[in-house]
């Protein structure tokens, strides 16, 4: 009988049984009730997790620029007399170049990472790879804390990038999916208003813990503040993207597990009939498999070639992003060497406590008040434009009108005034990134919005502003030199709006989402889902 039943699988082949193939939690499709109603989560506490994570990672940015943490160089009067530098600088006597491409170096993991976890969010949760971001990044901090000279910190920095980089990409859109219709702009305002308020909090921070204690404490107090929001994007119920099918199998992966188990069962049978047939079928699988993995990332680089072109066709991405570049070479510098130029011109007694209370009040009101603003006057993209152009315009009038005055008191008038017309940019300017692009495009627009900021904005600016002080000697004249780019932002910015522009949100998705699915498909956490949706 058993004989019979084993020559008649082999000879018909459509008499096979179908195969149940086990699948893991994370391979499970979330029921209908799990993914309307989430049992640990609701819109507004995913914002608050979002800007507390937002918060740390830019505190880590104000850490490293603070005077406490920071340090200064080693000096020697023309007598002879030399007093010891510290902090990083005096630890490891470092110049000011090699101080400004120790602010960059975290940016170089940023860069390389950025895209990567883009890409990898349409085949892997993108939840799930927030949690492995995060935890690399609380490893990095911590190794920052145990370098022991110049180039470890450097590599740790790098690993802080890397950390960063899922976050960065997928936060946003996240928010984005979740936030009312009518606030969206706001949300992200809010998300955005902890970029300024986590660097003014890191120079307090670095200041206070740098001066009391040792500069490495204050990386370990950050290692410390990150662990648990790195172990919650493990263990939670992980969330979905709009434009982007669900965390199944999709039918390649199904097919190959089942080929698997068919190949397993095979040579279970031959077994008893021949151990060279087993060896010959294990064999065969393996090739079968590095085929396979082979396949998968050529259709993953041929799918991010055609998703970049898609995007880079977009005319009112790559003008956003150009005014985004502009602006952010001066603010990277901006929140760099701040605390240490203020230091020199107006001779402040604590250039940390000065610099970090007016980013973090210019830095909460602006950005807060950018979003608002443009949710007030309707949220589109040349509205958005028109704010860019018109904030980043007046904040570089301020800002540059500032280091004029030989006056402190003069000086952080103005400079505040200017400081809280160039945050209003934070929120309309991402708005631009997430709405001029198909939905399933939005982390690669993030991702390829921050590596551009970064690779032509901030990195260069703190070593090169570094050089031109090391050349001019003059931090009143480096810092105006500086202040003038923004007018280039601006002008970017203001191009933009003249440009057709459409706001594809509710567009359906072209990548990763079946047709079948993309009719019925609605954010994870959106508590409208049965209202009519709003054109943006």
């Amino acid at each position: 009988m058993g004989e019979e039943v084993k020559s008649s699988a082999a000879t018909s082949p459509q008499a096979e049984m179908p195969i149940a193939i086990p699948l893991r939690d994370d391979d499970r499709e979330p029921s209908p009730r799990a993914e309307e109603h989430p049992s640990w989560f609701s819109p507004k506490r995913l914002l608050v997790m979002f800007c507390v994570i937002n918060m740390l990672n830019y505190v880590d940015r104000g850490v490293i620029a603070s005077n406490g943490v920071n340090g200064s160089q080693k000096t020697c009067t023309e007598s002879g007399v030399c007093v010891a530098g510290g902090g990083i600088q005096g630890d490891f006597d470092l110049s000011n170049f090699e101080d400004g491409v120790l602010s960059s170096a975290f940016m170089v993991g940023l860069l390389v990472a950025s895209p990567i976890f883009a890409i990898l969010a349409k085949s892997v949760n993108p939840f799930r790879l927030i949690g492995v971001g995060l935890s690399v990044w609380t490893f990095a901090t911590a190794g920052c804390g145990c370098a022991f000279d110049f180039w470890s910190i450097t590599i740790f920095r790098m690993l802080v990038g890397v950390g960063e980089a899922s976050f960065i990409s997928l936060a946003a859109p996240f928010i984005d999916d979740n936030a009312p219709i009518s606030q969206k702009t706001a949300w992200l305002g809010a998300f955005y208003m902890c970029i300024p308020s986590g660097i003014a909090l890191g120079y307090v921070y670095g200041g206070v813990v740098g001066n009391g204690l040792h500069w490495r404490y204050a990386f370990w107090g950050e290692a410390l503040l990150m662990l648990p929001f790195a172990i919650f994007g493990f263990l939670i119920q992980p969330l979905q993207l709009k434009g982007f099918s669900s965390s199944k199998p999709n039918k390649e992966k199904v097919l190959g597990e089942i080929d698997v188990a068919d190949g397993e069962q095979n040579s279970k049978h031959a077994a008893s009939v021949s151990y060279d047939d087993t060896r010959r079928t294990n064999t065969e699988s393996r090739n079968c498999s590095c085929s396979v993995i082979f396949q998968k990332f050529l259709a993953q680089n041929t799918r991010f070639l055609r998703d970049m072109k898609l995007l880079l066709g977009e005319k009112v991405f790559v003008i956003n992003v150009l005014g985004y570049i502009a602006y952010n070479f001066v603010i990277g510098a901006y929140s760099y060497w701040g605390p240490k130029a203020g230091q020199a011109i107006y001779h402040m007694n604590n250039a940390d406590l000065m610099f970090g209370g007016i980013t973090i009040v210019c830095g909460i009101f602006g950005t807060l008040a950018g979003g608002f603003i443009l949710d007030r006057i309707q949220s589109t993209i040349s509205n958005a434009f028109k704010i860019l152009s018109g904030a980043s315009f007046l904040g570089a009038i301020f800002c540059f009108g500032a280091f004029c005055f030989k006056s402190l008191y003069g000086f952080i008038t103005l400079f505040a005034v200017g400081e809280l017309l160039v945050f209003a940019t934070q929120a309309p300017v991402n708005y631009v990134c997430l709405h001029a692009v198909n939905p399933s495009l939005r982390p690669l627009s993030m991702a390829m919005s921050t590596v551009s900021i970064h690779i032509f904005g901030d990195v260069p600016s703190s070593p090169l502003v570094g050089v031109l002080q090391d050349h001019i000697n003059n931090w009143r004249f480096s810092a105006l030199i500086l202040t003038s780019i923004l007018f280039i932002a601006s002008a970017i910015w203001f191009a933009g709006v003249f440009l057709h522009a459409v706001d594809r949100f509710d567009e359906d998705s072209e990548h990763g989402v079946p047709p079948i699915q993309r009719s019925n498909h609605t954010p994870l956490l959106d508590n409208n889902a049965e209202a009519p949706q709003e054109s943006a």
